[in-house]
């Protein structure tokens, strides 16, 4: 039987040649093989090898100091497909200034076309990612000036009179994973590990191709010890392992923890008073949100505002039995964690593969999901992918609100500097934002409001102070805080002018109380 060699990270940097095609999995620090990734970037530093790497990942994976940071450097990259960028300003940097050839797959398709490829398929086909800005014929995933003459990596078929977008196979020469232990023949399980990921598949795609698997591992183990049905990926599979050295650094369990056994499953814990939130901005949108929901209905939440606050605001108002929270690295219930946590969960009930988590996605859809947004237009088109000079990338988004049966954007209604208070549970604007997020025209189409509109999605867009709603006539002003003056607060901060519904009401006043819970228990119950 064949074994992996044991090695150092230095000795497992030295695998990796010029112009190569590298693929790492992880999410956010979570599965990041630190030892490896950081003796990569040493070698290169020091001699200037390996160069031109072509570096694909699914999802974003740093902590804005650490994960594939270590590949932010000009010479050493030559081209990046990934699925986001939002914790990677160095990245972010070499994409803006056209350093470096980038593209962006939707996070969903990214996991699933390791699939695809390692089976042999001729690419990932789905309908997900039509009409926005990853269809090759608006952008094709295109992220800067010098990667729009760049050979296009999606394409449009037709099968049975119907479009689908085909992503294309990317061949790999090595693929960076990590795991809890290896065996002495190189089995290794991801038993501490935060989230399952898309380890197997992506192992496999790079065997379809003739590449080599590095391994980081927190533990070796004699042969055998390891439970068959533990094993994520069989030993026959991997070429290099790199045994940790310092786990407490390079091994981390997530940015904020070295490990904690409540986010892999070990244990439950109670939910304590820190894990309330203050009354915030962010937790007012959050509540008018969750307003949304019915019994029973299963809800997605994305980065940003929705998973900073709807966790904690459904335990708070102890409804979390009554509806099903998901997160897209596979989490079912449980409190999830935010910003550069995101992706983890204390208490989760459920943890599925990231790829399979897609499948139902995809498929079935959630009943309802939370997303955040940086801009919108008149058509209900949102960008939440490109702003500004910042190519955060698409990550899950456009997976989810393709199939989504309800898309709740959640966003502050102006940006930098907004300042507000609440006071006899209304809505004060003590400093007005001064970036404008409804506007004439988005800068890249995240979510294509005609399409949303044609199969007869529903859309709602909540901020601190309004409410809209995706109509057939365009983007609809359904209701205003209380405190809000309609022309003043609203209509001036916008670079267009909304349909304003002729049933135009107050939001719950409720909703801007600090005296505990707001009743969305009684709201969601009342619907049935």
């Amino acid at each position: 039987m064949k074994k992996p060699i044991f090695m150092s990270g230095e000795e497992a940097a030295e695998l990796i040649k010029d112009e190569s095609t590298v693929a790492t999995i992880g999410m956010t620090l979570v599965s990041s093989s630190e030892t490896i990734l950081k003796a990569i970037e040493r070698r290169y530093l020091e001699s200037g090898s390996p160069s031109s790497l072509t570096l694909v990942h699914s999802c974003g994976q740093s902590d804005r100091d650490r994960g594939i940071q270590h590949f932010a450097h000009e010479g050493m990259l030559k081209t990046i497909i990934g699925g986001h960028w939002g914790l990677q300003p160095k990245m972010m940097d070499l994409i803006a200034n056209n350093k470096i050839l980038a593209y962006c797959l939707p996070q969903g398709q990214f996991a699933q076309l390791y699939r695809s490829m390692a089976g042999g398929e001729p690419g990932k086909i789905t309908k997900v990612g039509l009409g926005t800005f990853v269809d090759p014929r608006i952008e094709g995933g295109k992220m800067n000036r010098i990667t729009k003459e760049a050979p296009d990596i999606t394409e449009i078929i037709e099968i049975h009179n119907e479009e689908y977008m085909l992503y294309k196979p990317i061949p790999l020469d090595y693929c960076i994973i990590r795991g809890t232990y290896i065996d002495e023949m190189g089995n290794l399980s991801t038993d501490e590990e935060a989230m399952q990921l898309e380890v197997l598949p992506a192992v496999l795609a790079c065997k379809k191709f003739g590449g080599k698997v590095i391994a980081q591992a927190k533990y070796k183990v004699k042969a055998g010890t390891l439970h068959c049905k533990k094993v994520t990926v069989p030993g026959i599979f991997i070429d290099a392992a790199v045994i940790c050295p310092n786990p407490e650094e390079d091994h981390r369990q997530t940015h904020s923890f070295s490990f904690d056994p409540a986010y892999c499953g070990d244990i439950k814990v109670p939910v304590s008073e820190t894990d309330i939130l203050p009354l915030t901005i962010r937790k007012v949108i959050g509540r008018r949100g969750l307003m949304e929901l019915s019994v029973n209905d299963v809800l997605n939440v994305g980065t940003g505002i929705p998973n900073d606050v709807v966790g904690p605001i459904l335990a708070e108002e102890g409804v979390g039995e009554e509806v099903s929270l998901t997160v897209e690295s596979g989490i079912y219930g449980g409190v999830p964690l935010g910003g550069v946590d995101f992706g983890i969960a204390k208490n989760q009930y459920a943890l599925l593969r990231h790829d399979d988590q897609f499948d139902y996605y995809n498929g079935a859809g959630v009943d309802v999901t939370y997303m955040g947004a940086g801009e919108v237009d008149k058509n209900g088109n949102v960008n939440a992918t490109k702003l500004g000079a910042n190519p955060t990338g698409a990550g899950g988004f456009i997976d989810i609100t393709t199939n989504a049966k309800h898309v709740v954007f959640c966003s502050s209604f102006t940006g930098k500097g907004l300042k507000c208070s609440f006071e006899n549970n209304k809505l004060n604007i003590i400093e007005e934002g001064t970036l404008i997020k409804f506007v004439k025209n988005i800068q890249q189409i995240s979510y294509n409001g005609k399409v949303a509109r044609e199969k007869n999605q529903k859309m709602h867009y909540v901020t601190e102070r309004a409410v809209f709603e995706l109509c057939e006539e365009g983007l609809t002003l359904i209701e205003v805080a209380p405190g809000i003056d309609l022309q003043k607060h609203i209509l001036k901060q916008m670079e267009f002018e909304p349909i304003i519904s002729p049933n135009l009401k107050e939001m719950n006043p409720a909703l801007f109380s600090d005296a505990g819970p707001f009743g969305l228990g009684t709201i969601i119950k009342n619907k049935n």
